[in-house]
């Protein structure tokens, strides 16, 4: 079966933008809103900038089991596997569509707070590979969205722009296509 499953790396790739751009994160930092590290949506599924590892909610009871699939309305983080940082969202403005922020956060081993849990939001009984997936944050109620529509350009970024032609990532209030993402390449794990 193509589960995802709980400690495994994996890339999203964003539905509406064709399934060509790669949530991504790195060690730099926002230079407005809160300051975090930075996460965006790039056209390029071979950076290793772009993994993530499948883990437990912020402050679980027990610690989910490496191979065990992620079921529909599970609440995970989802932790940058390049600086131990989590995906994260709050209330501060994204800096092109005034949306929410979303940022990588933590202490760079995959310690954060409720901020970086989202609800994994899923038809079926579980989180498949190459099936569309959103991720509803918890502290929010905000979904994980880009659109191929709102880009960073010369224009809104400035010249030499270290993340030139990289999406937008933001917390958006619509559950709609804008927030839809797929797993399609990663290291998977099973029991």
């Amino acid at each position: 079966e193509k589960y995802v499953t709980c400690g495994s790396a994996i890339k999203l790739s964003h539905v509406e933008s064709g399934g060509k751009y790669f949530l991504l994160s790195d060690e730099r930092q926002l230079n407005s809103g809160s300051g975090q590290q930075l996460v965006t949506s790039v056209e390029d599924a071979r950076t290793p900038n772009g993994l993530w590892q499948v883990r437990e909610q912020n402050d679980a009871k027990e610690i989910c089991e490496v191979g065990t699939p992620i079921k529909c309305g599970d609440v995970i983080r989802l932790m940058h596997i390049g600086t131990g940082n989590n995906l994260h969202t709050h209330g501060i403005k994204s800096p092109l569509s005034n949306q929410h922020e979303v940022s990588a956060f933590g202490n760079g081993q995959g310690e954060g707070d409720t901020g970086d849990d989202w609800t994994v939001t899923c038809s079926g009984g579980y989180w498949m590979r190459e099936q569309p997936v959103q991720f509803k944050s918890v502290a929010t109620k905000r979904y994980l969205g880009a659109s191929s529509t709102v880009k960073f350009t010369e224009q809104n970024c400035g010249r030499g722009c270290p993340i030139l032609n990289h999406l937008e990532v933001f917390g958006r209030s619509q559950n709609d296509q804008y927030s839809q993402w797929k797993v399609e390449l990663g290291v998977h794990l099973s029991k």
